[in-house]
């Protein structure tokens, strides 16, 4: 149920407002054992609150979002998910946008009860934005679309992701692809005054893809989080040359280049700072 009271401004005001005070950097909240291990961390549910809570406090202030990747937390068994409640509650309770890396996806009532997970006003899990994958079909997901819309939340859809087996799905059809049909039909979800809160996965290491394949992503009107920048190689360069025209609407999102400047908070958020300032 949306809340009571004054409705929320919708997740695509409240994104373009984040990005205003504080740049286009969406950081990921990625706990990788690795990484655990490399902050001096156990690979237990207590090491994952020690990780999560250090990156919010310490790159909240610097970014538009954070990005905690939901299986990172789901390897825990309830207490990894536990630590997650708590991450996403302490973000709403600080103004950080969150964005659940879920990709969910399912028919009828399972995709009605993942939405009133992620999406459902009160509920533990819910944060800001989540994920989504499409591939049971675009309309698959309207229970998380109309719920979205209903609690001021945001959804981003797989669209053209930037790992090889990928392109066995999304570019098929060429000129007429999968991922352009994708792109479609969210750019129909934000036809309202405002930018829109139905957002596309893109990666930001695809190259040219989005131009062969015919996807209009400036005709989006709603966000496109583009992973894969640091670590995974993409820059500004890489930005400008991939999203063209629609580089406005792109959330940049590092994580291991921004993390493994850990454990120190100072140096996490000078990290940040300085991917976010590269890419502006």
């Amino acid at each position: 149920m949306p809340p009571d009271g004054p409705p929320r401004a919708s997740f695509g005001e409240r994104l373009a407002a984040a990005r205003e005070a504080k740049g286009s950097l969406c950081v990921g909240i990625d706990p990788h054992p690795g990484l655990l291990a490399a902050w001096g961390l156990e690979d237990t549910p207590a090491g994952l609150e020690r990780f999560s809570s250090t990156v919010l406090d310490a790159v909240g202030p610097v970014c538009a979002a954070v990005k905690p990747q939901v299986a990172l937390y789901e390897r825990h068994g309830s207490r990894g998910l536990a630590v997650l409640e708590s991450v996403l509650a302490r973000a709403a309770e600080a103004g950080v946008l969150t964005i659940a890396d879920a990709k969910r996806g399912d028919i009828g009532s399972t995709l009605q009860a993942y939405a009133e997970a992620w999406l459902g006003e009160g509920r533990p899990l819910a944060a800001d934005a989540v994920t989504l994958s499409p591939y049971l079909g675009f309309e698959s997901l309207r229970p998380a679309l109309d719920l979205a819309a209903a609690t001021g939340r945001g959804v981003f859809v797989l669209a053209l992701t930037s790992n090889p087996e990928g392109r066995s799905v999304q570019h098929v059809g060429g000129e007429q692809s999968v991922a352009r049909s994708i792109a479609h039909a969210a750019a129909a979800e934000n036809t309202g005054a405002g930018p829109g809160s139905v957002g596309l996965v893109v990666g930001a290491t695809v190259g040219d893809a989005p131009e062969r394949l015919g996807l209009d992503l400036a005709g989006l009107n709603g966000p496109i989080l583009a992973p894969g920048v640091g670590a995974q190689g993409a820059g500004a360069r890489e930005l400008h040359s991939t999203f063209g025209g629609a580089l406005p609407l792109v959330l940049p999102t590092s994580s291991r280049a921004v993390l493994a400047a850990g454990p120190a908070s100072a140096e996490l958020r000078a990290a940040a700072e300085h991917a976010r300032d590269e890419l502006a």
